[in-house]
């Protein structure tokens, strides 16, 4: 007897699109997201190499970014006047993550 699972399409549910915004504009994401984007930024982001987990975090934006709102984001964080710090982009990183997979990081208050 042969054992098989057939997994269908692989998606769990149909996803709302994902917005935010920064600096007064708003950036477009991709609805859902590969799996293994998500693997590869989990496990690229215990890497003991800050260059490699920089630019794990900047291939991200890459992903999940729409096309258009790419270039916008990318002039963005390339203009001198409007500063975008790094704890600002581990916000959204870690924002968007919890939008992707359901699951939010911040414990419930007491």
């Amino acid at each position: 007897m042969t054992r098989f699972k057939d997994f269908g399409s692989g998606v769990a549910q149909e996803a709302a699109p994902v917005s935010f915004k920064l600096h007064d504009e708003t950036f477009d994401c991709s609805a859902q997201l590969q799996g293994r984007v998500m693997l590869n930024l989990v496990a690229d982001s215990n890497d003991e190499d800050p260059v490699k987990v920089a630019s794990t975090i900047n291939n991200f934006f890459g992903y999940v970014l729409l096309p258009e709102s790419k270039v916008r984001f990318d002039n963005l964080l390339e203009d001198p006047e409007r500063i975008v710090t790094v704890e600002t982009l581990s916000e959204i990183v870690t924002w968007l993550i919890e939008e992707y997979t359901g699951r939010p990081n911040q414990q419930p208050e007491v």
